[in-house]
């Protein structure tokens, strides 16, 4: 199906956000990300992997694992983000 363009953003900002710290690091690989999905963000686990996998292909977090928390405090500021805990190079 089409992703809607809120949840293409999130993903390609996530990703532009661990490729920016793995050229700090001066890796070329990205062996594992995790992130945390806000409640309010509307995106399931299986269906933000399933764009991810999608958004990651040619880039230095192709295969990487990735690891998906859901928070259940809707009253957080973040609520409706995708938080990027961190990565393993």
């Amino acid at each position: 199906g089409q992703t809607p363009m809120h949840e293409f953003s999130l993903i390609k900002d996530l990703l532009q956000k661990v490729t920016t710290i793995a050229l700090e690091r001066q890796t070329t690989r990205v062996t594992g990300i995790k992130v945390k999905l806000g409640p309010l963000s509307h995106i399931s686990p299986d269906h933000f992997r399933e764009h991810f996998i999608h958004a990651a292909r040619g880039t230095i977090a192709e295969d990487a694992k990735l690891t998906i928390e859901v928070m259940t405090d809707a009253d957080a500021s973040l609520s409706q983000e995708v938080l990027l805990e961190y990565i393993e190079i």
